[in-house]
């Protein structure tokens, strides 16, 4: 059995917010690479990359279920088998819910797709958003449910122009901006293909912040080792002098190096700022494995 609680005193002392608990994507736990563990209360979400015994997987939704105050569902994702099914483990069976990450709430769905509708390994970068856009035009490039546009209003955005093929995710990114009171007159939704639709990206430039998010790959749409330089091109028109840009990469493939490469070759205005890294918890024990954000600025 996994002895999440060694962590005790990082896990709990904010636990009515969502986290990951127990990261073994990471290769940090030998034997355990599998498993992947979330709290989204009230629910503790197991994820296995590979199956178990039905015994197991009680015990431990049984520790859980236990040690997590307020839990009252634990339920299993298993992104082993084809189209990654949730089933029931212990308690209610709970398929929607309303997170809060820092004050900030956002719709979850457990059960309809094989993601929940928010990424935990990025809540630093919604924080760094939130702490330096104030007054800012934002452009917020495969932008999912909007997550980073919800953080980016909250820190007193002017404007965040959301871009993404998915229509449905979109809609789910307005609803977030319900939930959190926020006004969507400063916010645009374009469900379009971003490589199809530079014209109508740079309608709204020019941009003081881009937030790039791509997926590594995405069969038949996107593949940033192929397709980063494409955006990247396109800077020189679409940004403000001075204008910084947060490039995420979350690849085992790709690592810091690519992102430096291609902004040095396809935009050399710009200069490297920092790095943000992911809650501790996302730790990798293979160098340029995992999440990458880095931070850089253009000059004035």
């Amino acid at each position: 059995m996994i002895n999440y609680f060694d962590f005790k005193n990082q896990l709990f002392d904010e636990v009515e917010q969502c986290r990951r608990l127990f990261h073994g994507r990471g290769r940090a736990y030998h034997g355990l690479e599998h498993i992947v563990v979330d709290w989204l209360p009230p629910v503790a979400l197991i994820r296995l990359y590979k199956d178990e015994s039905a015994s197991w997987l009680r015990s431990l939704a049984q520790t859980l279920e236990n040690n997590l105050p307020g839990c009252r569902s634990v339920q299993v994702q298993y992104r082993c088998r084809s189209k990654a099914p949730i089933e029931m483990v212990l308690g209610e069976e709970i398929s929607e819910l309303v997170a809060d990450e820092c004050g900030l709430k956002f719709h979850i769905q457990l059960g309809r797709s094989q993601n929940i509708g928010l990424f935990l390994d990025m809540r630093n970068g919604r924080q760094w958003v939130r702490d330096n856009v104030d007054g800012k035009n934002v452009l917020n490039l495969f932008a999912y449910t909007c997550a980073f546009s919800i953080a980016a209003i909250s820190g007193g955005a002017k404007q965040v122009v959301n871009v993404d093929l998915s229509k449905a995710s979109l809609s789910r990114g307005r609803e977030n901006h319900r939930l959190n009171h926020q006004e969507t007159s400063a916010v645009v939704f374009q469900g379009v293909d971003i490589f199809k639709s530079f014209s109508r990206i740079k309608k709204y430039a020019p941009y003081d912040l881009l937030i790039c998010d791509p997926p590594d790959l995405q069969k038949g749409s996107v593949n940033a080792e192929r397709d980063y330089k494409k955006i990247l091109r396109r800077l020189p028109e679409w940004m403000n002098p001075g204008g910084q840009l947060m490039l995420c990469l979350n690849s085992h493939r790709l690592d810091e190096a690519f992102l430096h490469q291609m902004v040095a070759e396809y935009c050399p205005g710009f200069r490297f700022v920092e790095v943000i890294k992911p809650p501790g918890v996302f730790m990798d024990a293979a160098a340029g494995s995992g999440l990458k954000v880095l931070v850089f600025e253009g000059s004035k």
